[in-house]
């Protein structure tokens, strides 16, 4: 019997990966030791500076400029974590209302430049309300992923000692990227009926928009794949024991290249526009060293 490999790995706790790693998907193959990381995207910078996990989750804005930067990691067509996006932008509505549309020449926060529900928001902003999101003053709170970045000319620090939410109370933000709840009461989504229409945007744009899929390893890639295609089906085991059921462009969990795809091209041309990336990547060109694996 061929000895189990163990890899060390980054993978948070989401519906979709709970039977995964609460044990009930198992394998003969491949031992997967979960790192005690609690939110996934603080070891996202480790992960990309130093290599440290051998199979994980990442942003797939900070793939993109992991693979221009050369990083050492393959990409997984295997989506763990997708979410509507709308809902992320918030304002003060006790320093008076303010329309999406009106952010030119505002003042916007945003935890960093490179987050990639930032990239998904900005292109949101200019594809369906019309905004020069380079004419937005954005401010930041954290460094990028990757040391090699540098952001665009536009966008400023926060002074030292404040937070995100404590400038957008206070009106020295005029909105702010928040996250997937809102931290204050007396925050609201900028964006009306935000859930309503992220659905109508998912359907008309082939799917939820992708905020983390999986990588490994390029070397293990290249000399494993059996055990990379380990890794997917144990992935896609866990996904079919959650709710909602799986399939379809509201499925916030989609597999495959072909479910991701309309996806991934939009936020890769999001990403170009915004300067996050040099060059645009054709999508088979991300998933190059996925599809001689499986071949």
């Amino acid at each position: 019997m061929t000895e189990k490999t163990t890899l060390f790995t980054l993978l948070g706790n989401y519906p979709n990966t709970a039977a995964l790693k609460q044990g009930s998907v198992k394998s003969d193959l491949v031992d997967l030791d979960f790192a005690d990381v609690k939110v996934s995207n603080t070891a996202f910078k480790p992960l990309v500076r130093s290599a440290k996990f051998d199979v994980g989750e990442l942003a797939i804005v900070t793939f993109f400029q992991a693979k221009t930067y050369g990083k050492p990691y393959a990409l997984i067509p295997a989506t763990v974590l997708g979410r509507g996006q709308h809902h992320t932008i918030a304002y003060n509505p006790e320093r008076g209302p303010l329309a999406a549309s009106a952010l030119a020449g505002k003042r916007v926060g945003v935890r960093a430049y490179t987050q990639t529900t930032g990239a998904w928001v900005r292109g949101f902003l200019a594809d369906d309300y019309g905004v020069d999101t380079a004419a937005i003053r954005w401010v930041t709170f954290e460094d990028p992923h990757l040391a090699e970045y540098k952001d665009p000319g536009f966008v400023t620090r926060a002074p030292e000692g404040k937070s995100l939410v404590q400038m957008l109370l206070e009106g020295e933000l005029d909105a702010a990227i928040v996250g997937d709840n809102l931290p204050d009461p007396r925050l609201k989504p900028l964006i009306p009926d935000a859930d309503a229409v992220a659905r109508k945007w998912a359907q008309a744009h082939g799917g939820v928009p992708i905020n983390h899929m999986m990588v490994v390893r390029d070397t293990i890639m290249k000399s494993r794949p059996d055990i990379v295609n380990e890794i997917y089906r144990m992935l896609l085991d866990s996904r079919r024991a959650a709710q909602p059921a799986q399939g379809g462009p509201l499925d916030p969990w989609r597999f495959g290249i072909e479910a991701n795809r309309r996806s991934l091209e939009i936020v890769i041309d999001y990403s170009v526009r915004q300067q996050l990336i040099p060059r645009a990547f054709p999508v088979d060109d991300l998933f190059a060293d996925w599809t001689r694996a499986v071949a």
